[in-house]
C-alpha cells in the first residue's frame, strides 16, 4: 500500500506526509470494530486519518481523532476534510495524555492502531519513531486514558502482534477492562498468527473469538477477508 495516495471505494487517503503509510492493520481494524449507529467515537493516533474516515463511513457517529506528530496531523486534517463525512470528524493535534486531561466527553467506541515497539532500536526518523514506538505513549498510559474516556457501555478496539497483545490484556484487566472479542489474523493458512484484533469492555458477560486468513495458498484473497473489507477496497 505504498505510494503518495491510496484510493478506496468512497474516499482517497493521501499519505505523502506520513511516516507510517496505510496498511492492512488499519484497514482491518477500521472495518472490524463494533460501532454504534450514532454516538461518539475516538481514534487515538490518527496517522493519515484512515480509521476516523472508515468509522464515519460505517456509522453516524461524531468522530474525534488525535495525532501528536505534526505532519501526520496535517495529513489527517487534509484527508478528513476531503471526505464526504468531514462535518462529523474533528482532528486534534495533541498527545493522548494532554487530550485526556482536558476532555469531558465520554466515548461509545475508542479505536487505536497503537505504537508497539518498546525494546527495539529507534526508527530512522523522528516521525517513524513516534509512529512505531511506545516512547510517547505506553500501554499503561493508553489504558488509563481509555478507562477515563470510555462510556460505561462503550468498547475499545485495537490491533497488535501476539506478545504485545498479551501484555495489553494483562494491563487492561488490572484496570477493569475485559477482553470481550478476539480475532486472530493469519496471512496464509499455514503461517502462524501475525496479529490479533481485540475488543475490550467494562462488562464480563461475554467473550468470542475467531480467526481470519487474509490470503489463500494461491495468493488470492479469502472470502472472509473480502467480506470484512468489501465496503472499502476497490477490487472487492
Amino acid at each position: 500500500m505504498a505510494g503518495d495516495s491510496f484510493v478506496f471505494k468512497q474516499f482517497i487517503v493521501k499519505q505523502n506526509k506520513c511516516a507510517m503509510k496505510v496498511g492492512t492493520d488499519s484497514v482491518m481494524l477500521g472495518a472490524w470494530a463494533n460501532l454504534p449507529y450514532m454516538g461518539n467515537a475516538l481514534d487515538i493516533g490518527a496517522g493519515t486519518g484512515i480509521i476516523a474516515i472508515m468509522v464515519a463511513q460505517r456509522s453516524n457517529t461524531e468522530v474525534d481523532a488525535i495525532e501528536i506528530e505534526r505532519d501526520a496531523y496535517s495529513q489527517a486534517v487534509e484527508n478528513c476534510g476531503n471526505c464526504k463525512w468531514e462535518e462529523r470528524i474533528k482532528v486534534h493535534h495533541s498527545s493522548f495524555q494532554n487530550y485526556v486531561s482536558g476532555c469531558v466527553r465520554k466515548y461509545d467506541v475508542i479505536i487505536s492502531n497503537p505504537p508497539y515497539f518498546s525494546n527495539s532500536l529507534p526508527a530512522s526518523s523522528e516521525q517513524r519513531t513516534k509512529a512505531r514506538h511506545t516512547n510517547d505513549l505506553s500501554f499503561e498510559e493508553l489504558v488509563d486514558g481509555i478507562v477515563l474516556l470510555m462510556h460505561k457501555h462503550g468498547s475499545f478496539a485495537t490491533i497488535l502482534p501476539l506478545k504485545e497483545a498479551e501484555d495489553l490484556v494483562e494491563i487492561a484487566k488490572a484496570r477493569g477492562l475485559n477482553l470481550s472479542r478476539l480475532t486472530r489474523i493469519k496471512t496464509t493458512p499455514p503461517k502462524p498468527e501475525k496479529r490479533v484484533m481485540m475488543e475490550f469492555t467494562f462488562s464480563r458477560d461475554s467473550f468470542s473469538e475467531n480467526t481470519i486468513v487474509i490470503e489463500n495458498d494461491d495468493r488470492s484473497f479469502t472470502p472472509e477477508y473480502k467480506e470484512l473489507t468489501r465496503e472499502f477496497y476497490l477490487g472487492f
